[in-house]
């Protein structure tokens, strides 16, 4: 008979072959898996390169599904379920920790389609998501950034997108959004810091994450240096960003800005207050486009009486915010205008280039000479200012024909 001791010794024996055996099994079989997985895997990658297992808006029964940053697994499988693209979220957790996608899944929008095998879903969450590369011009306005996100695809609504504009209590991690200081007439807050560049963005992307890239880009290209500019002039970094905004709209020439931003600072320091208006044509085209006018170059003279603060005609010194968003160029002709230039007014000549007068005479004697030019630009036909041959050869420089433009 056996003793009770060998007995034990028996059931433990059997027990530690059976795990043993048990390991052996699990391994070999985890092993397989993976072995097969990272085939599958393979064969999907090379299906998805060859464009046969590719999924996008245009195929028949897709289902977008956005990955919010932060989302986890049980997050994602909750989605997965409510879209009824899986039917159980626990081996769906599961099999994701084993193939050892946890964390790897990429926020933004994916299409999937009803059917497809739980790690063929994996595979597409961990593949980069559909997004969109939309390029923004320098001088471009809030209303045409929001046009062109929509032209791309993206699918924010505006009455999100202004509330956050209006919202820098969500963005104050930035220097220039916490030094921001409000003005009951400004525009939208956050205008003038959307900086122009090329982007790219998520289709679903939220307006908060999307006015957040563009402020992250902002406070690459804001210079330590910059705030430091603003101070020795009096200034604060909102008031040059929204100096530049005017410049930016008055020309594109990089050395125009320049004495363009020099005539804006001889105006604003004269000692006599009738010059102290910029009397700007760029301030009254902003008005007319936030009306829904077209800009013009030949503004009529009730435009120049236009009651609002944006109107440099009627209001001294700067508008209370940015008028369009400026490039770097702009920014540092506002940080760094022509020294000892001491011209008073300015005009575009219709063909890019920019003249100067120290005289209101002078500037008058400028606009005579292009108003041909600016009417035809206004009218879309156009005469080249090169054919001008008249007798008014003047230094000067404003904008428009009527109107006393800086």
């Amino acid at each position: 008979m056996v003793s009770k001791k060998v007995q034990v010794a028996l059931r433990l024996l059997i027990i530690l072959l059976l795990l043993i055996g048990f390991c052996v099994v699990g391994v070999f079989f985890g092993y397989n898996y993976v072995i097969v997985q990272e085939q599958r895997l393979d064969s999907l990658q090379s299906r998805m390169e060859s464009g046969e297992f590719y999924i996008d808006e245009n195929t028949e029964g897709a289902i977008p599904l956005v990955v919010q940053t932060g989302d986890l697994t049980s997050d994602i499988a909750q989605h997965l379920f409510d879209e009824g693209l899986i039917d159980n979220t626990m081996i769906f957790s599961l099999m994701s920790k084993i193939n050892g996608f946890d964390g790897a899944y990429m926020a933004g929008t994916h299409y999937l389609t009803p059917g497809l095998a739980y790690d063929e879903i994996m595979y597409i969450l961990i593949q980069k998501p559909e997004s969109v590369i939309v390029t923004f011009p320098e001088g471009i306005t809030y209303e045409e950034i929001k046009r062109k996100l929509h032209e791309a695809g993206l699918t924010f609504t505006d009455a999100e997108m202004d509330e956050c504009m209006d919202s820098p209590d969500l963005f104050v991690d930035y220097k220039f959004v916490a030094q921001l200081k409000l003005h009951d007439e400004r525009d939208h807050v956050l205008s003038g810091y959307l900086f122009p560049d090329t982007y790219e963005f998520d289709i679903n992307a939220s307006p908060e994450t999307i006015i957040n890239t563009f402020l992250r880009n902002t406070n690459v290209k804001l210079y330590d240096e910059y705030y430091e500019r603003a101070e020795q002039l009096g200034m604060t970094l909102d008031e040059v960003i929204t100096l530049a905004s005017i410049i930016q709209t008055e020309t594109d020439d990089a050395i125009d800005m320049m004495y363009v931003s020099a005539v804006f600072y001889n105006r604003i320091n004269s000692d006599d207050e009738s010059m102290q208006y910029l009397a700007s044509d760029a301030t009254i085209n902003f008005l007319r486009e936030m009306g829904g006018e077209k800009p013009l170059m030949i503004l009529p003279s009730s435009d120049l009486q236009l009651d609002s603060s944006y109107n440099t005609f009627t209001h001294r010194g700067l508008p209370p915010g940015p008028i369009c968003m400026p490039g770097l160029d702009a920014i540092q002709a506002a940080l760094y205008p022509e020294p000892n230039f001491g011209y008073f007014y300015f005009c575009a000549t219709g063909d890019g280039s920019t003249v100067y007068a120290m005289t209101l005479e002078e500037h008058e004697a400028n606009c005579a000479r292009y108003m041909e030019v600016w009417q035809s630009i206004d009218d879309g036909t156009y005469v080249d200012p090169s054919l001008i041959t008249d007798d008014d050869n003047g230094e000067g420089d404003g904008e428009s024909d009527n109107n006393e433009d800086n």
